[in-house]
């Protein structure tokens, strides 16, 4: 659990990362991500060695992961920490940094006698090259300014690990508080986020050891990992070992275009034991993304504004919705990368669900006629903030290429268990068990009104309304009369308020003349 101390030692770090010049939040992250990868990595070395030692032998050296060289063996955590600043400085910077972005076959490279890094070599066994984090390491740049602000950061990090943070599931926490810093927008529209949000669409989706969970729109991988979060929970007890092996590697899948994010995804991931999660660098609804019929679950924030290159979209994804909007091409590229069968749960801005383009109705129609949309669950504006104030809801759909369609639900969100203003601060009122509850509960909701915060509208009705899925063109506003008292009576109650106001004027008047 985050405590208000581990904050208060976060916001420290971040303060003097800060002071050092690193003002954008996304940096300071990455920067922060770098070196908990390298304390990592003598983490595990150390786990090596005690276990090798335990059993009585030597560590062997194919397990290992640093050189055994000295300049090797110089470039771990525990050996440089308490090093002089400007010592640990030279060493990240022109050992460690160059070392983590060539690292192959899970080992870092060593240097010769001139300090000059020896690269390792490929094999030809088919083993991967390298994990997630590394693949995308080499346009990294290691930017911290100076051996004191660099030294701090250390110092600062040390204490969190070793008074602090006593698992993954801690370290995911911290991982998680830091990027909850991230209060821009990126420049396609991204939004991170909020983890209420992604947990309750995990929740509508259900998955399981056995499904295989994708987001073409990763970003920091917050939905794969609070995806990766909800099958601990629920299976971790019962999952064979081809389940978690299946857990740590190809059950999850991102795509982002931005090196940073796959970077940070990657780590993010690796914090919450997926060790070597299918991440990759693709424009997903451009022609170089080929994928198909390949998930079982898609859950997704895509990018809401702007729009792509007409030339560059994948020509399937045009047959179905042709267009160059971003929000559109995404639901047709989540029918396309999903199995029969498989499930989404998505956010769009509200213009998806009543826009009267072409394009709008016929992913509209696309969902309703050939799959089985389930469900539209309009979320409050402020849901995003401070990032936009941008509204949008949740709709959740199954692929079936056959139709399904009978009865839409929907849910109008008013609540999401904090302010709807820039502060977000936590608030009684919370929607979120209620939609999960009832969403679950399909036959209890087919008896109620429109009047009501939730309701099923049949597909016929939809499909007159021109696929229109606004939750407004179908909810009913129950108007209650106002009764007022008669005039006179309200006059006399003027009057009466007026002889107090005159009576205390009068008192106060007496006690200035005395």
């Amino acid at each position: 659990m985050m405590t208000g101390v581990i904050k208060t030692k976060i916001d420290k770090i971040w303060t003097d990362i800060w002071a050092g010049g690193i003002t954008n939040p996304l940096t300071v992250i990455e920067q922060l991500t770098y070196l908990m990868f390298i304390r990592s990595l003598d983490e595990k070395e150390l786990e090596i060695e005690e276990f090798a030692n335990m059993m009585g032998v030597g560590a062997d050296a194919a397990d290992l992961i640093f050189p055994q060289s000295e300049i090797g063996q110089s470039m771990r955590w525990s050996k440089f920490k308490d090093r002089d600043s400007r010592e640990i400085f030279d060493l990240i910077s022109q050992r460690v940094f160059p070392a983590v972005k060539k690292m192959k076959y899970g080992k870092l490279p060593d240097f010769d006698e001139k300090g000059e890094l020896i690269e390792i070599p490929d094999r030809e066994d088919g083993q991967p090259t390298q994990t997630a984090f590394t693949r995308y390491m080499e346009s990294a740049v290691f930017v911290i300014p100076n051996p004191q602000i660099l030294q701090k950061i250390i110092t600062g990090l040390e204490d969190l690990y070793e008074h602090d943070i006593a698992d993954l599931d801690m370290q995911g926490d911290l991982y998680e508080y830091m990027l909850g810093k991230l209060s821009t927008a990126g420049q396609n529209g991204q939004f991170r986020t909020p983890k209420h949000i992604r947990e309750m669409m995990v929740e509508l989706t259900a998955p399981t050891p056995d499904d295989l969970i994708c987001d073409p729109a990763c970003g920091t991988a917050g939905f794969l990992v609070s995806a990766a979060e909800y099958v601990r929970r629920n299976f971790e007890n019962a999952m064979t070992e081809e389940q978690w092996a299946s857990f740590g590697t190809k059950m999850f899948s991102g795509y982002d275009t931005d090196q940073t994010m796959l970077r940070i995804s990657a780590m993010n991931l690796m914090l919450h034991s997926i060790t070597n999660p299918d991440i990759s660098y693709k424009d997903s609804v451009s022609k170089q993304n080929n994928v198909s019929s390949k998930y079982t679950v898609c859950l997704a924030n895509p990018p809401f504004k702007g729009t792509v290159d007409a030339e560059s979209i994948h020509d399937n994804l045009k047959a179905v919705t042709n267009t160059k909007k971003t929000e559109l091409l995404f639901l047709a590229l989540f029918l396309r990368l999903l199995q029969k069968g498989g499930r989404c749960a998505c956010i769009v801005p509200d213009g998806v669900l009543f826009g009267s383009s072409k394009a709008h109705k016929a992913i509209r129609k696309e969902l309703i006629e050939n799959h089985q949309l389930k469900a539209v669950i309009s979320m409050p504006s402020g849901v995003f903030k401070p990032y936009a104030g941008v509204s949008t809801a949740v709709l959740v759909f199954v692929k079936t290429d056959a139709g399904g369609t009978e009865d839409v639900w929907f849910y109008d969100m008013k609540a999401d268990g904090f302010s709807l203003d820039d502060k977000r601060s936590p608030v009684s009122e919370n929607d979120i068990p209620d939609i999960i509850a009832r969403f679950r509960d399909p036959e209890g909701e087919k008896g109620r009104e429109r009047t009501e915060q939730s309701f099923f509208v049949p597909k016929s009705e939809i499909v007159e309304n021109g696929y229109d899925l606004s939750i407004n063109k179908y909810k009913k506003t129950e108007y209650v009369a106002v009764e007022y008292p008669p005039t006179s009576e309200i006059l006399a109650e003027i009057r009466e308020l007026q002889q107090q106001i005159d009576a205390g004027l009068g008192e106060l008047e007496g006690m200035l003349d005395g």
